[in-house]
């Protein structure tokens, strides 16, 4: 884009492309996390997130985002490819040829900035902080952005392949909806007739652009080659898509209903060894995979036709030849062919889908990146924004899961059954979530659980008395005390019943050691 576009105006874009995928990254954890929360208990301190997840959990709304938003990430990728990748023979502060062409002509040095600025800073703070992080208007933007990309049918064969795989399962398509009326089914299946459409009009002009070598491809690279690369690059996206889906699926499932096949059975060891400590590796190594092999795409399947001089694809006219070369064909056959068709197969078919060898040689590969540390910057930049922005987690506002229960307002699913599976950096299943996440945490001991709930309470206590926070926030540090003390009685509670099990277990050793020594006398 700078070769056509001022430099200036591409450095722009490129930015803001990176600033908006850190609110569909981080608004993608808000919108599936919230669901089970009673909204009622954010209404006054999170008006903007309320009306947010009053219309995002509406029905099958979240469904609908989600599957908008599948299709936003991938063409920003796409856009920001366009703005940032180095033009052949692109010189940068003198690095020897080798250098930059590895550097920078493969993507690496786009995918350094994107994961960990764009992609994972936003997923280490929404995680925890999910009603401050959506509680802008910026998330209102983008949620209607969504919805409209899903309404206007483009991505609908998504629908038809779901259908296809979960009937081939024997597994019922649920619904949040009443069955659509006649009118209804019309106006769906002609939607899906005419994604159905587009998917192979947009299939047919890239292949014929890439036999035509007429795409923002690497020169060097042969024609055929480019189209094979294309195909391999589709299906590491679609397998990493898939590995993601099928990890959490079969996250609470016990060990032996793993399947009999060896390659499931290895693989879900490796995932999951050390009380499943290799996931969260694989799910950084596998964005940073991702993301460089979408920009990677992008270049084969963006078209580069010099319009006015070169003849038009299939013959079609300037304007429409012009729209082809913004890259939204490539970004609709990626969003369909291999992200969201390999979700729902792995969805589907979790265990034959681990079967295959290759799942299990892509994870090695993934976690041996991850290894690396390359995107470990992740979490110190995600501490600077959490300061920086203010975001608190959400305990502090509507307190943990018991204390909603015990306040009667307990967690409950807005989509009970519901699996939601067209995500790409979320668990699929907020079943699972707790599960996954109770597996990769370390378990704190009493004492480690006793110093950080003393040092909150004291924090807290400094903050209420301190003369620099209004009436507001006092009122709010004032309800976090309270939460936190009542956490403190808790764990002593436990802790106390601990030890009396404890003790009485040694009671009774005792009395069976005095009882054998008894007998053995008496001998």
């Amino acid at each position: 884009m700078a070769k056509d576009a001022h430099p200036v105006a591409a450095l722009v874009i490129m930015w803001l492309g990176i600033l908006w995928m850190s609110m569909v990254e981080g608004g993608q954890c808000s919108m599936v996390g919230l669901p089970p929360i009673d909204r009622e208990l954010y209404k006054e301190s999170h008006p903007i997130t309320y009306k947010i997840c009053s219309l995002g959990h509406k029905g099958n709304n979240l469904d609908r985002y989600l599957m908008g938003r599948q299709f936003l990430v991938i063409f920003i990728n796409f856009t920001i490819n366009l703005c940032g990748a180095p033009l052949d023979g692109a010189e940068v502060l003198g690095l020897p040829k080798v250098l930059t062409d590895i550097f920078l002509g493969s993507g690496i040095a786009m995918v350094l900035i994107v994961v960990p600025l764009g992609q994972l800073t936003a997923q280490v703070n929404s995680s925890h902080c999910m009603l401050d992080y959506i509680n802008t208007h910026f998330m209102t933007f983008t949620l209607y952005i969504t919805l409209i990309i899903e309404a206007t049918g483009v991505m609908h064969v998504c629908y038809l392949i779901r259908d296809m795989f979960y009937h081939a399962a024997g597994k019922p398509v649920e619904s949040n909806e009443p069955p659509r009326s006649a009118v209804q089914n019309v106006f769906h299946w002609g939607r899906v007739a005419f994604s159905l459409g587009v998917l192979c009009f947009a299939l047919a002009v890239t292949i014929e652009a890439l036999f035509n070598g007429e795409t923002t491809m690497w020169q060097s690279i042969p024609n055929g080659v480019a189209i094979v690369l294309f195909i391999l690059l589709m299906a590491v996206v679609g397998l990493l898509e898939g590995m993601q889906i099928a990890f959490f699926a079969v996250a609470k499932i016990p060990k032996a209903e793993r399947g009999d096949h060896p390659f499931a059975r290895k693989t879900c060891e490796l995932v999951f060894r050390g009380n499943g400590r290799n996931l969260p590796g694989f799910m950084v190594g596998r964005q940073i995979t991702v993301t460089l092999c979408f920009f990677i795409i992008a270049r084969v399947t963006t078209l580069d036709v010099d319009v006015g001089v070169d003849d038009n694809i299939f013959g079609v006219s300037d304007g429409v030849q012009e729209f082809f070369n913004l890259g939204f064909l490539g970004a609709i056959i990626t969003t369909i062919l291999a992200s969201i068709a390999w979700q729902l197969v792995a969805s589907a078919f979790p265990i034959a889908f681990l079967s295959n060898p290759i799942v299990y040689i892509m994870l090695r590969i993934v976690l041996l990146i991850q290894s690396t540390g390359i995107c470990a910057s992740a979490w110190f930049l995600g501490m600077i924004h959490k300061k920086i922005a203010g975001f608190q987690e959400d305990e502090v506002y509507v307190g943990t899961a018991e204390e909603r229960a015990a306040g009667e307002k307990p967690d409950h699913s807005v989509h009970p059954g519901r699996e939601f599976t067209m995500g790409t950096n979320v668990l699929n299943d907020g079943r699972n979530w707790d599960e996954a996440i109770a597996n990769l945490s370390a378990l704190e001991t009493f004492s480690v659980k006793l110093e950080r709930m003393l040092k909150n309470i004291r924090e807290l206590r400094e903050m209420i008395n301190s003369s620099d926070i209004s009436a507001e926030e006092r009122t709010t540090f004032e309800k976090a005390l309270a939460i936190e003390v009542r956490a403190l009685d808790k764990l002593n509670a436990e802790e106390e019943e601990a030890t009396n099990k404890s003790e009485g277990k040694d009671t009774e050793a005792s009395k069976e050691t005095d009882a054998s020594d008894a007998e053995l006398g008496e001998a």
